[in-house]
């Protein structure tokens, strides 16, 4: 029975290519893993800022929608399209942003609403304006809220962030829902026609309630007066979300003097909240539109007062911390929005391509010696197949067959092209070639 053996592997004839590939194929293997790399980094660890983004701001025509839409102007200069939509006002905001369910990215915020809420999943990019509590009541002479007891007072619409603000400084004064005291859910307008009718004996006003405009009419009624808040600092220490402001005499009208004394108010501020993964130059381009909106001086605000890195119910994001101390980066000063984008992309990948770059530049080396020496080791595998044939019970026209297959891969690594580095393992080969040759030929005569 014929012996079997193994048909040996296809030689080339033609190396006058294998240097060049052997050459450049580690630099291919290793440029590919680094684009990878780099891709996924870009992708994943830094990606491009979003185009589009939305906030839940208030009623349509509510300082929250007019803010909103200021910064949905501002926005659209960079090229970021803001979608501005309307809720009920603070709480709504809150609930929105908290629903994973809800495509919502920020919202304006009123301190107070996040009372006995977890908010860990959120963060703030700062405080940006005032919302007063302003008391307005028929007499004089009242300056608790304890005092108010047993009377009608128009504490705001259900929902709202105002009512819901007002029953907590009402209960902190022993004041609740179901007692003698009578709370009428009316606000603003409204509420000041009740006040001025007769209605109700107080009315407490908040934010879009507590107008400019609003407040000198309701001063200027005989009967009608404003709250002076003696226990203000009281409140910003019970209440950490409040802070003290003055009216100042002359504020509203200064013709008139009105008021005529100091008023002392309390008030939260809107903080704007975000989820946290809100893109760091969103958050840049956000805090520099607030800049311009709110940075100028108001009836209760100094120039430059807001936007202010204090938080009071949300920790101030790491992006908003940098931007208040630092401003904008260089290349975000300098280039177009998206330009700069891209810049401070590519600086973000450089300190992982260097520790993706060294390594790899290691790894060139050992995989052209494994390339090189790949050349070498597949002609093992024709002599092994030939010195197997050489060992068997073979006729004399198998050793023919056997000597033209040696002279096959002596003509190969004659043009075989080796790095003189590899020259040894070159020439162990050829030692090889002879060894097996001799072999084959103490069987039987060289034809």
């Amino acid at each position: 029975m014929k012996a079997y053996r193994p048909r040996p592997p296809h030689l080339p004839g033609d190396h006058s290519h294998a240097e060049w590939r052997d050459h450049t194929l580690p630099y291919v293997i290793v440029a590919a893993l680094v684009v990878l790399m780099v891709t996924l980094i870009v992708w994943v660890v830094d990606p491009a800022p979003p185009k589009t983004i939305t906030i839940s701001a208030g009623p349509h025509d509510s300082s929250f929608f007019v803010t909103a839409d200021l910064y949905k102007k501002i926005l659209a200069r960079n090229g970021i399209t803001l979608k501005v939509l309307e809720s009920d006002g603070s709480v709504e905001n809150l609930h929105r942003l908290l629903d994973p369910k809800q495509h919502v990215d920020l919202a304006l915020v009123q301190g107070g609403a996040a009372d006995g809420i977890d908010t860990s999943s959120l963060m703030s990019l700062g405080s940006v304006f005032y919302i007063p509590v302003v008391v307005f009541y028929r007499g004089t002479g009242i300056g608790e809220l304890s005092e108010l007891e047993g009377k009608r007072i128009a504490i705001g619409r259900e929902g709202s962030g105002t009512r819901l603000l007002a029953l907590k400084l009402l209960e902190a004064n022993g004041i609740e829902p179901g007692g003698d005291t009578v709370l009428v859910p009316s606000d603003g307008l409204q509420a000041a026609t009740q006040l001025v009718a007769g209605e109700v004996d107080a009315a407490i006003l908040n934010g879009d309630s507590a107008t400019r405009g609003l407040m000198l009419r309701l001063l200027k009624v005989p009967g009608i007066s404003v709250m002076d808040f003696d226990e203000a600092s009281a409140y910003t220490r019970l209440f950490p979300y409040l802070d003290e402001i003055d009216l100042p005499p002359g504020v509203l009208d200064l013709k008139h003097r009105i008021p005529p004394d100091t008023v002392h108010l309390i008030s939260p501020t809107v903080e704007l909240v975000a989820r946290t993964n809100l893109h760091p130059a969103i958050s840049d381009l956000l805090i520099e539109a607030a800049q311009e909106v709110h940075g100028l001086p108001g009836l209760l605000q100094r120039a430059g007062q807001f936007p202010s890195p204090v938080a009071h119910e949300y920790q101030i994001s790491e992006d908003a911390q940098r931007y208040y101390k630092t401003g904008k980066s260089f290349l975000y000063r300098t280039l177009p929005f998206w330009l700069a984008s891209i810049g401070d992309r590519t600086l973000v990948l450089l300190l992982p391509m260097a520790v993706l770059l060294i390594p790899a530049m290691r790894l060139i080396p050992a995989l052209y010696g494994w390339r090189v020496r790949s050349r070498i080791y597949r002609y093992y595998g024709a002599l092994i197949a030939i010195e197997r044939g050489a060992l068997a019970d073979s006729t004399e026209e198998e050793r023919k067959q056997l000597f033209a297959e040696l002279d096959q891969i002596e003509a190969s690594l004659n043009r075989l092209r080796m790095p003189l580095a590899y020259a040894d393992a070159f020439y162990v080969l050829r030692e090889h070639v002879g060894f097996v040759r001799s072999r084959l030929a103490a069987q039987g005569s060289h034809p």
